[in-house]
């Protein structure tokens, strides 16, 4: 359970009274409703992102049993009818009367109550998982049926629900749980129906959006197995996840597509009174310095925070003291700074806190100032006896932290030139971006586009006031596999700088200063065209993250097709909505559109630049890790991993819009 979905361990469970709800149902039913009228308040949106967010809420349920010691496999099934059931071995939700509503038994609570509490008896939780803590009540009211069976004490208890949360059947034995080698089973099985009239955009799962958050899970909790099925294709297969090496295990996965530096991983951990933490990296050939994934009691902390803080701050000290043990630095050396040493570097830090304290844009980063402690102390003490026990590995990082910062010195030359150039030109914007009229950020937009003809096209388009049009010439270099310094000798890149006016790199880069809060990505809606839309948010993920994770970048969706009926002129995006859009209307004719330099101003305008009409598809960064992954698969120089991730994606529509 989460912490708002408590368990209470080491009591008899007793079935339920057949008894009426009371008063205090009917508060909860109450409660229920709000969900029903501001989901998005409780899980993100109504996207598939919320819908997902369902299956997460249940399966954390689940998870928290298995960190407190008490489930070693969790059943996660994509019913045919659209329904998913998750089923594990724990010790099965408590089934006893609530002390708080003495009317309902601590099951129906977990399922009807917001924010229940994980402690009412003294059996919650040391630590729990459940980011926003809303637990699987809020899957409750936003489902049009949960069903739930509960093994407990040697007795199948089993209850369900309708309509966003009205009881349908109470609480009640229906028989004994089934034995295995002799002993009864234990553990809950809670399966749902998400309400199609709260996700109007669909209540279809992607199985493989299950597969890689399931995936990071089993990473982060040694020895948990996970078995993933899709019940809706005969033809796909069971997923099996387990790792017994913990994120030792993640980090040889992130790095699989990756030169390694040295064959091992590293791993460390430390035992707070109330916190643990452990710590496994590895270093690669590459060039990248955002390598750090940390994770709070199971919570992607993409935005960072204490723990985080504590790792970078002690794993600079901790190097350059090693490198000037060693003579690797002279008396006249500067130190490596910490982008110098992160170069390269994937590090997956996981803690676990008692009471963590979330804080940030969307309640990612931790905030509880102990875990720093405990990081630092660890990293100072741990990392150190590392270096000494692996001494051609602490060699090897040391060589290339001072090349990547004689590399970082060329660039911080580099760029002090650009700036220099920039202030005799004036405004320090490039030459051939057509700014708009508005200095408002939030009104104001940016189309990068795809070739001087294009961009010719889209400023006759645009509105003036609000859109600014940069053309950019054929493909901008792939900073997958490139250092800061080869990108400041790049025409394109440098006016990309310029344009968004806020710096580059983890050190430098400023959000605030972001000049459009719109970075649009305007290329053909063909092979090429993805190429460059691949390569521009590569660079944005590797060297403006935070303009990603506010939700500032888009991809314009041009369309591939047109129709007309009658007088109208219709456009098809791509060849799927050419294919939906012929099964409805098989006479019609499509003609293939020109590329985006080849339409006049108002075919772009109409087709998608107008407010009115246009798609626009949002980047986010909702697993950093697994972003990670992709961006280092496709940029990389693994040819075999980048055509084994296209081949099994070629139909993902997910991958067809970038």
């Amino acid at each position: 359970m989460t912490k708002s979905d408590a368990n209470q361990a080491g009591k008899s469970a007793s079935p339920a009274e057949s008894s009426d709800y009371g008063a205090s149902s009917i508060q909860v039913l109450e409660g229920l409703e709000a969900v029903r009228k501001r989901p998005g308040m409780y899980i993100g949106s109504t996207g598939p992102t919320g819908l997902h967010h369902l299956v997460w809420e249940v399966v954390d349920n689940a998870v928290d049993e298995a960190m407190a010691g008490h489930c070693d496999l969790i059943d996660v099934t994509v019913k045919d009818d659209g329904s998913v059931q998750v089923l594990d071995n724990g010790r099965g939700i408590p089934v006893e009367k609530h002390p708080k509503y003495e009317d309902m038994t601590a099951a129906e609570v977990v399922l009807t109550v917001l924010h229940a509490g994980g402690k009412f008896g003294g059996g919650g939780y040391k630590v729990s998982g459940g980011l926003h803590g809303v637990g699987v009540s809020v899957v409750n009211a936003l489902s049009t049926r949960v069903e739930v069976e509960i093994d407990r004490e040697g007795k199948r208890h089993a209850m369900s629900f309708k309509n966003g949360g009205d009881p349908d059947n109470k609480l009640t034995v229906i028989g004994d749980s089934p034995t295995d080698d002799g002993n009864p089973r234990t553990g809950t099985m809670v399966r749902f129906w998400p309400d199609p009239g709260i996700f109007k955009e669909g209540t279809e799962y992607r199985f493989q959006t299950l597969v890689d958050r399931l995936q990071m899970m089993a990473f982060l909790n040694a020895g948990l197995e996970f078995h993933i099925r899709d019940e809706r294709d005969a033809n796909s297969d069971d997923v099996v996840l387990r790792y017994d090496g913990g994120i030792k295990d993640f980090v040889t996965h992130l790095n699989a597509s990756k030169e390694a530096l040295f064959d091992e991983v590293g791993w460390f951990g430390e035992e707070g009174e109330d916190e643990t933490v452990e710590i496994a990296f590895c270093w690669n050939t590459g060039y990248q310095t955002d390598g750090i994934h940390s994770f709070a009691n199971g919570i992607n902390t993409i935005e960072g925070g204490m723990h985080e803080q504590g790792f970078r701050t002690a794993l600079t000290r901790t190097v350059n003291a090693y490198a000037r043990d060693k003579n690797f630095l002279k008396e006249k050396d500067e130190n490596f700074q910490g982008e110098d040493i992160r170069e390269g570097l994937t590090a997956v830090i996981s803690v676990h806190v008692a009471e963590p304290q979330f804080e940030g844009q969307t309640k990612s980063k931790l905030g509880n100032v102990s875990v720093r402690s405990l990081v630092e102390k660890a990293t100072n003490e741990r990392l150190k006896e590392w270096f000494e026990e692996h001494p051609n590995e602490a060699k090897a990082m040391v060589t290339k932290a001072g090349n990547a910062a004689r590399a970082r010195i060329a660039a911080t030359q580099a760029r002090q030139n650009i700036r220099r150039k920039s202030a005799l030109d004036g405004a320090g914007l490039p030459g051939k971006l057509a700014d708009c009229q508005s200095k408002d950020p939030s009104e104001s937009e940016l189309y990068i586009v795809e070739g001087n003809s294009a961009g010719g096209s889209a400023k006759d388009a645009r509105d003036p006031h609000s859109m600014a049009i940069l053309p950019i010439r054929g493909k901008i270099l792939n900073v997958e596999r490139a250092r800061l310094d080869r990108m400041f000798k790049n025409t394109e890149i440098i006016s990309l700088i310029q344009a968004i006016g806020a710096g580059l790199g983890e050190e430098e880069f400023e959000l605030e200063k972001v000049r459009y809060h719109k970075v649009i990505l305007l290329a053909d809606a063909d092979v090429d065209g993805s190429h460059i839309r691949t390569l521009l948010l590569t660079f944005f993920f590797r060297q403006m993250r935070p303009l990603v994770e506010a939700g500032y970048i888009y991809i314009a969706q041009p369309p591939l097709y047109s129709t007309v009926v009658g007088k109208k002129k219709i456009y098809l995006k791509d060849d799927r909505s050419r294919a939906g859009y012929a099964a409805d209307h098989p006479k019609a004719e499509f003609q293939r559109l020109k590329g985006l330099g080849e339409m006049d101003a108002s075919e772009l305008w109409e087709t998608t630049m107008d407010p009115g009409t246009r798609t626009l598809l949002q980047v986010t960064v909702e697993q950093a890790a697994i972003a990670d992954e992709v961006f280092a698969v496709l940029m990389g120089d693994d040819v075999e991993s980048r055509k084994q991730f296209i081949q099994t994606n070629a139909d993902d529509v997910r991958f067809l819009d970038i």
